[in-house]
């Protein structure tokens, strides 16, 4: 079937609903099965590129969501400690490959006067993966959001990830684990409470 004639077969159960371009991702999919000398039209592949169109609705939801919603409801709380929610798990997607990289965050924060309900601390995370990312700005972006919008006294943001674009392509060096960190307030001004906090995360050995 000639791609340019507009007889692409459309999605199958297309979401209307969704702020994704579905056909587009279908004509783009087939397109790329076709250049790689592939026949988009042979029974594994063909309702490829509707899969594709909804996996990429869903592993990348978070550009139509806004993280700060999950910290708007706050409480009113006396407590001077840290608060830490580690081993979150999440994905999000190198945007330089579009390669998957998998792991943990570990999210703390130090109140002041307010908390957060904890699963909101992991709503953020979930959201801000999913979206095209490096690892860095996601690092930041979980704590500038903790930082602006919970007010604490200090905020820190630890996120390790294996990436598979570094282990299936180029280096393809399987097992190497990226460990990016953000530091604010009084995680970042205080050596003690610094090490608290790697003392939680990472276990206490010498």
């Amino acid at each position: 079937m000639d791609v340019g004639s507009g007889s692409l077969p459309t999605c199958i159960g297309e979401e209307a609903a969704l702020p994704v371009d579905h056909q587009r991702i279908c004509k783009a999919v087939r397109e790329i099965l076709l250049a790689i000398g592939e026949d988009p039209d042979r029974e594994g592949l063909r309702d490829t590129p509707e899969r594709v169109a909804r996996m990429y609705a869903e592993v990348f939801s978070g550009l139509h969501e806004n993280p700060a919603f999950h910290l708007r409801k706050t409480f009113v709380q006396k407590h001077d400690e840290m608060v830490l929610v580690k081993d979150i798990p999440f994905a999000s997607f190198c945007e330089h490959h579009l390669l998957p990289f998998i792991g943990l965050a570990h999210v703390a924060y130090l109140p002041n006067g307010r908390i957060v309900g904890l699963s909101k601390l992991a709503r953020v995370v979930e959201v801000v993966s999913r979206r095209p990312q490096v690892q860095e700005r996601m690092t930041e972006q979980i704590a500038d959001l903790i930082m602006e919008h919970l007010r604490p006294r200090g905020v820190a943001v630890i996120l390790e990830a294996d990436h598979t674009c570094m282990s299936l392509r180029g280096v393809r060096k399987p097992g190497a684990r990226t460990i990016t960190s953000s530091m604010r307030g009084g995680f970042l001004e205080h050596a003690a409470t610094r090490a608290e906090l790697m003392a939680l995360v990472f276990g206490r050995g010498s």
